[in-house]
């Protein structure tokens, strides 16, 4: 299965602020973006469409029209619980730093740890490749559940996975059909 991760377009939303799984919509540059992703796809049939109920997501996914859309709740974007909306500098410096120490297993307060969306990620992809094999599927989803998949893909730990970096409208692709996944490009 080739695994075609796109993540959202840019947000209307202030930068510095925490929005995991609000339900933020689209920036202004939203067609721009579109159509940049769209040549980036240019000649690719997709089999399967998947996106992140968000409408961030959903949106991308009907505006690129790659095919008949099936929504699924394992690729929303880590929830960072009572985190969510508010501006990353409030959170309390001392509580922020425990939980960026090991966000892999640590949660913000009523959130989701980074092990867990990995967890749901992972159920994601092993549903889909048993039953997409050898098949191209695109994947609207967020930067997280993207870091996550490439993760499991290189058997990496989840505490470097912020390293990697994972723009607005880009696109990852990932072979999952060999005894070993490859990665073929990432953030394109």
């Amino acid at each position: 299965m080739n695994l075609h991760l796109i993540r959202h377009t840019s947000l209307n939303i202030p930068s510095g602020v925490c929005y995991g799984q609000s339900d933020v919509d689209v920036s202004a540059n939203f067609e721009a973006e579109c159509s940049a992703l769209l040549s980036k796809l240019d000649g690719i049939q997709f089999d399967a469409v998947f996106a992140s109920p968000l409408q961030r997501c959903t949106k991308l996914a009907r505006a690129l029209n790659l095919g008949e859309m099936q929504v699924d709740d394992r690729l929303k974007e880590l929830h960072f619980g009572d985190w969510e909306m508010q501006p990353w500098d409030s959170i309390p410096r001392d509580v922020f730093d425990v939980w960026a120490h090991d966000y892999a297993h640590l949660s913000p307060p009523n959130g989701e740890s980074f092990t867990q969306l990995y967890n749901r990620t992972k159920t994601f992809t092993e549903e889909v490749s048993d039953r997409l094999r050898g098949k191209n599927v695109a994947v609207v989803t967020h930067g997280g559940v993207i870091r996550a998949m490439l993760a499991d893909a290189l058997n990496m730990p989840l505490k470097g996975l912020f390293r990697l970096v994972i723009d607005h409208a880009s696109v990852t692709q990932i072979t999952l059909s060999d005894p070993v996944p490859r990665i073929h490009f990432v953030n394109r």
